[in-house]
């Protein structure tokens, strides 16, 4: 990297860093080791092993996991103290593909807003941005973005609707109209990952920023279950959103699952998951839905889990847009070697 760039990278930095101090949302610095993490099979980590001092009779080796994002850590704290927060870390993913937009190891901003949920969330990501774009950075990033339903895109560019094929039991159907042949056994989920993946997200608009708003129920996440509008029917959607940006994928938002059982649930089926298919199976932490039980506060007060939304975003994803390069490689210090890959 030329140190023009060096220097672009750390201006940005500074320039998310000064956003979220304006607003007195808190830094936080959680550690990037964990004993155990949230089970996401979609996603694969990586694995290392604390070995005991060579003068320990006692101590065991022990194994450790690189964090694919700090949330696991963040939120622990957000139960405690009860205040907005972000980070700014390295964060790790295993069996990602070397490409224009991927590193395994790469840089993710995370912030969360109390009494908040994803709209919110998103109306602070515009206001991020704009901040960013009156700081000399790109004007193409400036809000308003582009805001479609996941409804919006499946009826635009697949020409169905999703929420409907999904209620009425032809989203396969409408797979393989489009040319797409789900394996045997295939969830809805599973099918329409494969229709968003070949026949939606590579013509998503790329003249601004696009928010995808109201994923499916039937994707099993930790976003809260979209009410406002279901009445006494089953809900239809979950309050999340993705943000594209060039078409690539640089942000995910939840209004937060605070609905502790909920959480347990999540992670028993996601572990059945992993332990099915992970490539590199890891420890989850049996407890970790208890962090979502009524608390006592840093101030012994006791109160439930806080409402409140989060974002991840992949910072050096960001900095390539802001600053018109065409690989994340260029935006790296130190890229990976791609001969590896």
């Amino acid at each position: 990297m030329d140190l023009e760039m060096l220097r672009a990278r750390a201006a940005i930095i500074r320039d998310v860093r000064r956003f979220f101090e304006g607003r007195a949302y808190l830094e936080l610095d959680t550690p990037l080791l964990a004993p155990d993490l949230i089970p996401e099979s979609c996603l694969e980590v990586f694995k290392t092993t604390l070995l005991p001092a060579a003068n320990s009779s006692r101590q065991m080796a022990r194994d450790y996991w690189l964090v694919p994002s700090p949330e696991i850590w963040m939120k622990k704290l957000i139960a405690k103290h009860r205040t907005n927060v972000y980070q700014i870390c390295k964060c790790f993913r295993n069996r990602e593909s070397f490409g224009a937009a991927h590193s395994p190891e790469f840089t993710m901003l995370e912030y969360y807003t109390m009494d908040a949920d994803y709209t919110d969330s998103l109306g602070i990501t515009e206001d991020l941005f704009d901040a960013l774009a009156a700081a000399g950075c790109t004007k193409t990033l400036a809000p308003p973005f582009i805001r479609w339903t996941m409804d919006d895109a499946f009826s635009r560019l697949a020409g169905f609707g999703l929420t409907e094929a999904i209620e009425n039991g032809t989203l396969i159907r409408e797979a393989r109209r489009l040319g797409i042949d789900p394996p045997a056994g295939s969830s809805d989920g599973d099918i329409y990952n494969l229709i968003f993946i070949h026949a939606v997200e590579p013509y998503l608009p790329r003249e601004k920023p696009l928010a995808l708003l109201d994923y499916p129920a039937a994707v099993p996440c930790l976003a809260r279950l979209n009410t406002g509008n279901a009445g006494n029917s089953v809900p239809r959607t979950r309050e999340r959103w993705e943000l594209y940006v060039h078409g690539i994928e640089l942000a995910n938002c939840f209004s937060e699952e605070t609905d502790a059982e909920e959480v347990r649930n999540f992670f028993l089926s996601e572990q059945a998951e992993k332990a099915r298919c992970a490539a590199v199976p890891h420890a989850v932490d049996g407890d970790y839905w208890k962090t979502f039980l009524p608390g006592k506060t840093a101030n012994g007060v006791l109160l439930p889990f806080p409402r409140c939304s989060g974002v991840a975003l992949g910072l050096d994803r960001l900095i390539m847009a802001l600053t018109g390069r065409n690989t994340i490689d260029g935006v790296l210090p130190f890229p990976m070697d791609p001969l590896l890959s």
